[in-house]
């Protein structure tokens, strides 16, 4: 069958949050699909869709989102018009994304992962280290919290919410002596100007799938199917393949401090993984090396070796 492309007066609809970072994200798709077929980005229609993780009511109260709901807070309502055929792709931040999609919804199409790495963002010190004795560090991220307290106890780590413009004029009002975000969203928004120093993972492993982008589609469109396999990474989805199972086995949620990290060698997977206690005072990892082709299966290896170790009650949620 041949395949049928979208024009002008017919485009492919891109459904997507309406922050900065979500629209540059949804760019960067159209950009990559015009390519993959010579089409003017006028056969791509971008849908702003607003999210209940966005409410501004929300936001600017710094309610964590384990009070509010879950990562679902950030998808539903775009999953809801992708369903209803509103729009014919959403394009999410894969770091925000469930580990299970809605019936009749598939995500199979990652673009090349951005830097993995978090940002440490301060402007006057460069590191956690160079932080006072109870400095306020603020952090909508459970992972980020706990990682910092299992460091520095002594920190005082309050509730930061909002797109990355938010929470840097939150930054820069003094509400926090530093924060932290992700050096691919920096680099997606070219804001160089930003006092942000990387962290290498080994310091701070990176949440599961951060930097990579993922499009979802109908599970019953198969015309769009084939056209997201012109712009589909294949390393970012095996290494990504890894990293979910890891957490779809720790039933991994908001909820969760949980990290965790694959990187390709050859024809060889490394699987980093990290659980703790989301008050800091207990953190456990370890790291597991095989073939590519097993990259779930040592995701799922390695998340049971790690709730053996921690036991009955290591998590708040268990």
């Amino acid at each position: 069958m041949t395949m049928r492309l979208p024009n002008t007066t017919a485009p492919l609809k891109i459904g997507t949050r309406g922050s900065p970072l979500a629209m540059a994200q949804a760019y960067e798709t159209r950009r990559r699909l015009a390519a993959a077929f010579d089409l003017p980005f006028e056969a791509f229609e971008i849908i702003v869709i607003k999210v209940m993780g966005d409410d501004r009511a929300m936001v600017a109260a710094d309610r964590p989102l384990k009070e509010i709901g879950n990562k679902g807070l950030f998808t539903r309502e775009i999953e809801e018009d992708l369903l209803a055929g509103k729009i014919d792709v959403a394009v999410h931040s894969m770091k925000d994304m469930p580990t299970v999609q809605p019936a009749g919804l598939i995500l199979d199409t990652y673009l090349p992962r951005e830097d993995v790495r978090d940002a440490f963002v301060s402007p006057s010190a460069k590191h956690i280290t160079d932080l006072s004795e109870g400095a306020t560090v603020g952090t909508s991220s459970l992972r980020r919290r706990a990682q910092l307290l299992n460091k520095r106890p002594d920190l005082n780590v309050v509730e930061f919410r909002g797109n990355v413009q938010t929470r840097l004029k939150k930054l820069q009002d003094g509400v926090a002596a530093c924060t932290f975000l992700a050096c691919a969203g920096l680099n997606r928004l070219e804001m160089t100007d930003v006092p942000a120093t990387p962290v290498d993972p080994t310091d701070m492993l990176p949440a599961i799938a951060q930097g990579a982008i993922g499009i979802e589609r109908r599970t019953d469109d198969s015309n769009t199917a084939d056209m997201l396999a012109a712009i589909h990474h294949t390393e970012t989805g095996q290494r990504l393949a890894a990293e979910r199972q890891f957490l779809f086995t720790l039933d991994g949620s908001c909820e969760t401090p949980i990290a965790g990290l694959a990187t390709l060698n050859g024809s060889t997977l490394k699987l980093t993984g990290e659980v703790l206690r989301p008050d800091g005072s207990d953190a456990m990892s370890d790291t597991v090396s095989g073939d590519i082709a097993d990259g779930p299966d040592m995701g799922m290896a390695l998340a049971q070796t790690l709730l053996k170790r921690a036991g009955p009650g290591f998590f708040d949620w268990h």
